[in-house]
């Protein structure tokens, strides 16, 4: 007995030892959330003080970004620690496969010793997850510290849904209120006159009562924070716990969550470091700020760092802290990609002064249509707005096809309401962020610029990932020669994507035709012909691209009946792409009747439940076409 007493206490010491030797690290996610309404990155009217508390004892970073701007793609390689042009993870739960070799990195924090949980969001963005979740997690659910052995080291994630999107615009007021506002004492709620609106934003009772939305949303997910914090304390483990606090995305807002502007990416981070732990921080601690460059890319290596295990070679990222830090970088590259029903595809480029983003389908305005966005009370509001003439210029604009590229002084202009990529002055730095992209997109071989009817037929094969590797496959240059035309407008580009048209690459094709879509009736005359060949071709997304080229400048009977017959397809996609076109036609009376009947099948296809998910986005794009109509219709009668 007394020798397994004295193995006991060892086994204990042991234990307590170990646990010594590697950190506790704690992860509070919160959602939807951008700097700009944080007390500690200076919102005055935000009342966030257990975030703030964090930033006091810890290190504030003032130039932190999401690789991506919506959950499913920005939390995809957060857990992998792989970029989602590398995966073909980018569009918006797609559930698309990943080769076996990439693991949710929390994995390889397991293999030396860490109890790690996940309690809140598990939106990964791809297929087999449950393998993957089960590899990467102790547990998984509504468990933390606790549950760990006794002096085992624990990396637990909690995360705060409170600020989502469905509390800030996109549900019921009176669900928000359920939610939010039931939730807070009359004390510590933000009234609609205690903030400043935006400036892309009317500034107008109507739209102050949807936007308080924002503040009272974040200061519960802050009451939610303190309370965690609390228990942590509670525990006798603050001392022993380095702190990470970020928000997964830019602001659920109009022109945010979603967008791909410097407000879809930056957000708020923090991490908190006792002070038994300050010889990691190469940056010192207690209240410290830093404009390093940093991004979810850097998360998975630095905390396998942390951890003391092995960094696996498809993680591209930094080691921020320890031992192994590695050196800042110099800007950042950032990809969204299409987001429930609203296809779209954008680039985006941080040195944390400038922003440079690059819009490849700028025949969309900036509010382009999704169904996430066009369900809310403020979006409603906007356009009732747009239509009765109150909005100025600037937030007019939003509604109207935009420029392919944008250039935004973030330091002096962090609502990014003026463009300068057309200024002279910032020309050299314009084409030095516009080159940096155009490497990334060549180097990372960023197979987004496939459209996803072409990654889904691969995935039936093999993986996005490996497919992308090969340049017989994947002849990455040309595609990125012709992806880097679209959107210019004028004679001399449309003459280009014209010749394209009979490239033997069929990504080439499909982005010459893509192209097309943004250039003038005028331009594309003298090639009316040569662009009705393409709606036949044999890759479908660039048939219906020309087909829609063709009707939205010349409405051709034989381009009408193409686009119904693209409706027809057998793939979702192909479906998605023919509606969405018409969102962006002057005539749209001719498809009613086809849309109508599209929507109909999709809603009651019997299929799995992955397919069932892709045909709500088209059936939501089949309803958003009647809304239009009717929005064009009521404007008629007034």
């Amino acid at each position: 007995m007394k020798k397994l007493g004295l193995l006991m206490v060892l086994f204990a010491l042991s234990s307590v030892a170990f646990a010594a030797e590697k950190p506790n690290i704690l992860w509070i996610t919160m959602e939807d959330t951008s700097p700009h309404f944080i007390g500690c990155y200076g919102d005055k009217n935000a009342r966030t003080p257990n975030i703030d508390r964090l930033a006091r004892e810890g290190v504030r970073f003032t130039n932190a970004y999401a690789t991506g701007p919506v959950c499913s793609s920005s939390r995809s390689t957060i857990f992998t620690g792989a970029r989602t042009y590398e995966m073909g993870t980018g569009n918006h739960r797609s559930q698309y496969p990943v080769p076996e070799f990439i693991k949710g990195f929390p994995y390889y924090m397991k293999e030396v010793g860490y109890f790690t949980s996940n309690c809140g969001k598990k939106d990964y963005n791809f297929a087999d997850i449950e393998w993957k979740k089960h590899e990467a997690w102790t547990m998984d659910g509504t468990v933390g510290w606790w549950k760990r052995e006794e002096g085992q080291p624990f990396f637990c994630v909690f995360n705060q849904n409170d600020s989502h999107q469905s509390r800030t615009m996109s549900k019921s007021f009176e669900w928000y209120e359920k939610m939010v506002l039931e939730n807070l004492s009359p004390e510590q709620m933000i009234r609609d006159d205690q903030f400043v609106m935006p400036p892309f934003l009317k500034d107008s009772p109507e739209m102050r009562k949807q936007f308080a939305r924002v503040y009272n949303s974040i200061k519960l997910t802050d009451i939610r924070i303190g309370e965690l914090l609390k228990k942590l304390e509670d525990d006798g483990l603050r001392d022993d716990t380095i702190i990470f606090f970020y928000a997964d995305h830019g602001e659920g807002i109009p022109r945010g969550k979603q967008n791909g502007i410097n407000l879809s990416y930056q957000v708020p981070f923090v991490i908190s470091i006792p002070e038994k732990w300050k010889h990691l921080s190469p940056w010192g601690t207690g209240g410290v700020t830093t404009d390093e460059l940093i991004s979810f890319e850097d998360l998975a290596p630095t905390l396998i760092s942390l951890a003391g295990g092995t960094i696996p070679e498809h993680m591209n990222g930094r080691i921020l802290m320890g031992k192994n830090r590695t050196k800042p970088t110099d800007h950042l590259v950032f990809s969204a990609d299409r987001c429930d029903n609203g296809i779209g595809l954008m680039r985006g480029v941080s040195n944390g002064d400038y922003f440079y983003a690059r819009n490849y389908m700028a025949y969309m305005p900036e509010e382009r249509f999704k169904s996430y966005t066009e369900i809310s009370d403020i979006m409603k509001q906007m356009r009732s707005d747009l239509g009765a003439g109150e909005l100025n210029e600037f937030q007019a604009s939003l509604f109207v096809p935009r420029e392919p590229e944008f250039l935004f002084n973030i330091k002096e202009d962090p609502w990014e309401t003026k463009n300068l990529a057309s200024d002279p002055k910032h020309k050299k730095r314009l084409e030095k962020m516009r080159k940096q992209l155009e490497a990334k997109l060549v180097s990372g071989r960023d197979v987004h610029l496939l459209p996803e009817y072409e990654i889904g037929l691969v995935s039936k094969e093999s993986t996005a990932y490996e497919f992308r590797l090969d340049d017989k496959n994947y002849p990455i240059k040309e595609v990125v020669a012709a992806a880097s035309l679209s959107g210019f407008r004028g004679a001399d580009v449309t003459k280009k994507q014209v010749a394209l048209l009979k490239d033997p690459n069929r990504f080439v094709r499909y982005w010459a035709a893509l192209g097309l879509m943004s250039q003038s009736k005028q331009d594309l005359a003298p090639y009316e012909a040569e662009i009705a060949e393409v709606m036949n071709d044999a890759c479908p997304p660039a048939g219906v691209t020309a087909a829609a080229v063709i009707w939205k400048n010349f409405e051709t009977k034989a381009a009408e009946e193409k686009i119904k017959e693209y409706f027809q397809h057998e793939n979702w996609f192909i479906k998605l792409m023919a509606v969405n076109y018409l969102f962006y036609v002057e005539n749209r009376a001719p498809f009613i009747d086809a849309v109508n009947e599209l929507n109909d099948g999709c809603r009651k296809a019997k299929v799995e439940k992955a397919e069932k998910q892709r045909l709500k986005y088209v059936s939501s794009s089949c309803i958003i076409f009647f809304e239009i109509l009717a929005r064009e219709e009521q404007a008629k009668s007034e």
